[in-house]
């Protein structure tokens, strides 16, 4: 049986396993895949960890399913293409970043899905639906923050769904 793995990118100000990864590596792990969550801590720059993450993917034996939260979001889409991703899960997507291109209209040829707050004050709930709506893809608009920290049983929840379908 081929092994199935769940890439995580963490966001700008976060950690490989803060509360968000490790409550969605659990999940994984109880539906079979084996995960791996980058170490992105001390690199800023938006490039350097695309760079990070398909040299982490480069000893994977089959295309990963990629989780990625606020800029650890923008670091999935953009290398998505690339490593033919099976499937993408983005939280509070900052697909809109200073000085990088937008990803807004970044078309990717696998299921996603995408979880925003609508209190977030990081990312704006407006740059998600857009994305989504561009290109049909799921979305769940949670009354909750940039972090969805207030929300994770309902986040678990839609990460299990998505894995039984990816």
């Amino acid at each position: 049986m081929e092994t199935r793995h769940v890439v995580f990118s963490h966001g700008q100000e976060s950690g490989p396993w803060g509360t968000k990864i490790t409550a969605l590596a659990a999940v994984a792990g109880a539906k079979g895949f084996a995960t791996h969550s980058v170490d992105y801590r001390g690199i800023d720059d938006a490039r350097a960890r695309v760079a990070k993450l398909h040299a982490d993917c480069a000893t994977l034996p089959n295309a990963p399913i990629l989780c990625g939260s606020s800029m650890g979001a923008y670091v999935t889409v953009a290398a998505a293409a690339d490593l033919r991703a099976r499937a993408v899960f983005l939280l509070a997507p900052a697909l809109l970043l200073p000085g990088l291109p937008s990803l807004l209209d970044t078309a990717l040829d696998c299921p996603v899905t995408l979880v925003q707050g609508w209190r977030d004050d990081v990312v704006r709930y407006e740059q998600t639906v857009q994305f989504a709506a561009r290109h049909r893809y799921s979305l769940h608009v949670l009354n909750s923050d940039h972090r969805l920290s207030d929300c994770m049983p309902t986040l678990c929840c839609l990460f299990d769904h998505f894995l039984g379908t990816a």
